[in-house]
């Protein structure tokens, strides 16, 4: 059973955790390099940092900056930053009341394919949300995780986005618990029109305590994965 090391980081600044978050990757990968000319195979460590940013819009790699609808001075006076991520994907929120998870693995210690694993991410938060009585689902061509799928109601409670890099993953999900769903109306969430945004606390009228939810998304994790935090 792989071992991954657990950090909560807290509230967070986005650019700081990214950071952070490189910092981790390269070492990895680094590493694996320096296996290449290893007789004696160095084991890679594997990461998962949960954090919660303030306001902040990201864009990744691939995405459309139309799909961000403020300019720069609306963003100063909003108090949201933006930053142009490495990540995959398109533009997204992140803001007080998430839950974020940056898991920052080697593949080569799980299962060397990008799909399965972002497959098995949306996993672990459908089997998270089921805890609360609440059916999460894939929405075929458009990553992250949703809730009445096929219907007019869709919407979108989880986002996920990855960057990988010989097998070593960084970025991760974003799960809305109670978050202030209303700066999502300021850009066009992950370039998809017409789809809602929700989170826990909408769906079922109350608050959460956030440990539960990262509890319950570390034990459908390390089954998922099988893997143990340390």
């Amino acid at each position: 059973m792989q071992k991954i090391i657990l950090n909560d980081l807290g509230l967070d600044d986005y650019k700081k955790v990214w950071s952070y978050q490189n910092e981790l990757f390269q070492k990895v990968i680094d590493i694996k390099l320096a296996n290449r000319e290893r007789e004696k195979q160095e084991p890679t460590p594997n990461y998962f940092l949960f954090t919660e940013h303030p306001h902040v819009y990201t864009l990744g790699k691939s995405g459309d900056v139309n799909n961000l609808l403020l300019n720069k001075k609306q963003l100063e006076e909003k108090g949201i930053t933006f930053f142009k991520s490495n990540r995959g994907g398109d533009i997204t929120y992140h803001g007080p009341g998430q839950v974020v998870g940056y898991p920052i693995i080697d593949l080569d210690n799980f299962f060397p394919d990008i799909h399965v694993y972002m497959r098995k991410l949306e996993e672990v938060i459908i089997l998270s949300l089921a805890e609360y009585n609440l059916k999460g689902e894939r929405s075929e061509g458009e990553t992250g995780v949703w809730l009445d799928v096929g219907t007019p109601f869709t919407r979108k409670i989880c986002a996920l986005g990855v960057r990988t890099s010989r097998w070593v993953t960084m970025h991760g999900f974003a799960l809305n618990v109670d978050t202030d769903l209303g700066y999502f109306d300021h850009i066009i969430p992950c370039g998809i029109r017409g789809k809602a945004v929700t989170s826990l606390e909408v769906e079922l009228g109350k608050k959460l305590p956030h440990q539960e939810v990262k509890d319950n998304i570390l034990k459908h994790f390390s089954k998922v994965f099988k893997a143990e935090f340390v």
